[in-house]
């Protein structure tokens, strides 16, 4: 579906950043081309932590295609859940336009990828909305938010990866029909008035703590992570989504071909497997040229941060009471 064939252009501290090849007129037409974010100050960046710190708290990726969370998200979900996060992985559509063979072959084949996405990136269970694929425009949005206020209640989660509900310039209705449910039903799950027939069921409120929002067009990138220590976790995840995925049989195809041709690369390795495997690492998330087609690689953004490898996202965290940081700078004691 070829999802990182889109623009990347971010806005860092509320600032829209010049970027290489990128024309201030294009804004009025069309989505602009061939920009990419530019290291300034006021991006955190995200480093590991030691110990398991998130230890007992519960994240959810969330994806309308089993694509989405290996390709932009997945070295910081396998680096979430490597320092203590329980995980769970949310497709909402059936995923029954990507892939080949007929409609029950493509959403079996992706059904199979998406579970093997999850174990990939140690998410304990995959739950399946099943919306249908790039129809999702014509749902009832309050349907799927009561779905997913339910989910949030029952697994009691606490930081969420999904679409930016406020990416711009995305023209597929899955990505932002998911992104616009997910930021509604994070809110309202820890209210204590809606859908009280969960709390009957034994449900309780619960509200969603943390968000790393992350979009393929333009975007407020607030949070750098470093997913170096988690890079061939992020390629495993990508290696098994082999129905739509950006890798497939790419690297053996591409392999063959050049032996075809009396040629080699050497970072192709020496069997199928190991092609695969180098040309998700070296291709799909490394060559820089790919940030000619608007597109900037995993190795090239945690370059200019001066990380190994990187994703950026919008991350929204826990919000402060206002009331109690009030009282916390003028409380007197008595």
């Amino acid at each position: 579906m070829k999802r990182r064939d889109f623009v990347s252009e971010f806005l860092v501290g509320g600032t829209l950043l010049k970027t290489r090849g990128f024309n201030i007129s294009q804004r009025a037409g069309s989505p602009p081309q061939g920009v990419s974010p530019t290291l300034t100050e006021g991006v955190f960046v995200e480093r590991a932590a030691s110990g398991k710190p998130h230890a007992g708290k519960v994240l959810a990726a969330i994806q309308p295609h089993t694509d989405d969370i290996p390709i932009f998200a997945g070295g910081t979900v396998a680096k979430l859940v490597g320092e203590g996060y329980t995980g769970y992985l949310i497709r909402t559509t059936n995923d029954e336009m990507a892939g080949s063979g007929t409609t029950g072959q493509r959403v079996l084949d992706n059904e199979r990828d998406t579970e093997n996405v999850a174990k990939a990136l140690g998410l304990q269970k995959v739950f399946n909305l099943e919306y249908r694929n790039h129809q999702m425009d014509e749902i009832s949005r309050v349907e799927m938010r009561a779905r997913l206020v339910h989910l949030i209640r029952f697994l009691k989660i606490d930081t969420i990866v999904c679409y930016d509900p406020w990416g711009i310039y995305e023209e597929n209705p899955d990505h932002y029909v998911t992104a616009q449910v997910v930021e509604a039903a994070c809110w309202m799950a820890g209210m204590d008035l809606d859908y009280p027939e969960q709390m009957a069921a034994g449900l309780q409120p619960h509200a969603v703590k943390g968000k790393y929002y992350f979009a393929r067009g333009p975007q407020i990138a607030n949070r750098v992570v470093d997913i170096s220590p988690w890079i061939d976790r992020k390629v495993e995840a990508n290696l098994a989504n082999k129905t739509q995925g950006p890798c497939g049989e790419n690297g053996a195809r591409l392999r063959s071909r050049l032996a075809s041709q009396k040629l080699r690369l050497p970072i192709l390795g020496p069997d199928d497997d190991a092609a695969n495997r180098a040309y998700i690492k070296n291709i799909v998330l490394d060559y820089d040229s790919l940030s000619q087609r608007g597109v900037l690689s995993d190795r090239e953004l945690g370059r200019r941060f001066g990380l190994e490898w990187a994703e950026a996202f919008h991350y929204i965290g826990p919000q402060e009471s206002q009331l109690e940081r009030y009282i916390s700078e003028r409380a007197v004691a008595i």
